[in-house]
């Protein structure tokens, strides 16, 4: 192991005290001995040499340091543009609050560094990344990829990582689903007109009056169009109840009323009443949580016990539940079949035993 570059040893240098650092084999003079040297470089300057020998002791003793000691380095480091890059992967790794500074401001990190974070290291330290100053596209758009409600928050939020206009659609469009994307979006300074009206759509009446005041907005004219949108996806309509546009469109009306606030079990009602079979269908799964794939599979089940624990976990009362499955097996070709042992007339359900007993019927 390479301990110390060669120096010159003046009468006041500190050389001297850590050459017998070196030859202490206890773990606490290996933390001083790479204290010290650290000290040393920082002082006299990190030739390679220097960063060298630090780098070796440290990767020699790293599994035994301790963690204040770890989180002293990585202060100290952050500022360094010599710190080797050996180092630098073993403490952006290690505790957040360790890793914190060498993500938000060394110089030695790089973007494929980064992408690593955002692939092995715990939330935190992705949040950490999104959130650097001058981060770049390609990391920006890895962040985006991932759609990770708390790290796309944190992005949106950092107005100097470089956002391209692509990106910035797709933010907006995750917001559809995240709320917290919202008030940050809205303050973007990369947020275009264009953006701001597709937004409007969602968003609650203080950020509607924000971005109409923002982009200079004709309120009435968004909330025209606002209506206009909602109605034309509750009116009939000659495409097939299986058609892939209708069930697109009727999964966007979803998200925007339940974004809103809007979407109840009453809604779910109505929409069945008024044979929307497909609207039922997003609403039940954006109400309890469950994929839309696994509502599909209850309507389609032997049995009615899986759609009524899916409409119990959202608070529907049990007595509509019969005209429920009527309006249902009309518009689905009479199913689900059977009657699941009359389940809804045992008893009120909690949501969240709803939720299990579907579970034990549609594994996830």
């Amino acid at each position: 192991m390479t301990v110390l570059p060669m120096m010159r040893a003046a009468s006041d240098s500190p050389l001297p005290d850590l050459l017998a650092l070196a030859r202490h084999p206890s773990v606490d003079a290996r933390q001083r001995l790479l204290m010290g040297v650290l000290t040393l470089c920082e002082t006299q300057g990190a030739s390679e040499e220097a960063a060298k020998a630090f780098g070796d002791i440290f990767l020699t003793v790293a599994d035994q340091i301790e963690r204040d000691i770890r989180k002293a380095l990585a202060i100290r480091l952050a500022k360094a543009d010599w710190a080797p890059h050996a180092v630098v992967e073993v403490l952006m790794m290690d505790d957040i609050d360790i890793a914190r500074p060498l993500l938000a401001s060394s110089s030695v990190v790089q973007d494929e560094d980064m992408m690593r974070v955002l692939l092995e290291a715990t939330l935190e330290h992705q949040i950490e990344v999104a959130l650097r100053p001058r981060l770049s596209g390609r990391v920006s758009d890895a962040i985006i990829d991932r759609g990770e409600p708390a790290t796309l928050t944190a992005l949106a939020s950092n107005r100097s990582a470089q956002i391209s206009g692509e990106g910035l659609r797709r933010l907006v469009e995750h917001s559809r689903r995240i709320a917290a994307l919202r008030l940050p979006l809205t303050r973007h300074p990369g947020l275009t007109e264009s953006l701001a009206e597709q937004m409007y759509q969602w968003v609650g009446v203080a950020l509607r009056q924000s971005i109409a005041v923002r982009f200079e907005i004709d309120e009435e004219r968004l909330a025209g169009l606002v209506d206009q949108a909602t109605a034309d996806a509750m009116a009939p309509t000659d495409t097939s109840p299986d058609s892939p546009h209708r069930d697109e469109m009727e999964r966007r009306l979803i998200d925007k009323l339940h974004a809103a606030g809007q979407l109840k079990a009453g809604y779910l009602v109505r929409a069945i009443r008024e044979r929307r079979l497909g609207l039922f269908l997003h609403g039940l799964a954006a109400l309890s949580g469950l994929p839309a794939a696994d509502i599909r599979k209850a309507l389609a089940d032997n049995s009615a016990e899986a759609l009524y624990y899916a409409c119990a976990a959202i608070g529907m009362d049990r007595a509509v539940f019969p005209a429920i499955l009527a309006e249902v097996r009309h518009l689905n070709e009479g199913m689900p079949a059977g009657d699941g042992g009359s389940v809804w007339q045992r008893g009120q359900l909690s949501p969240s035993s709803a939720l299990r007993s579907f579970r034990v019927l549609i594994p996830a």
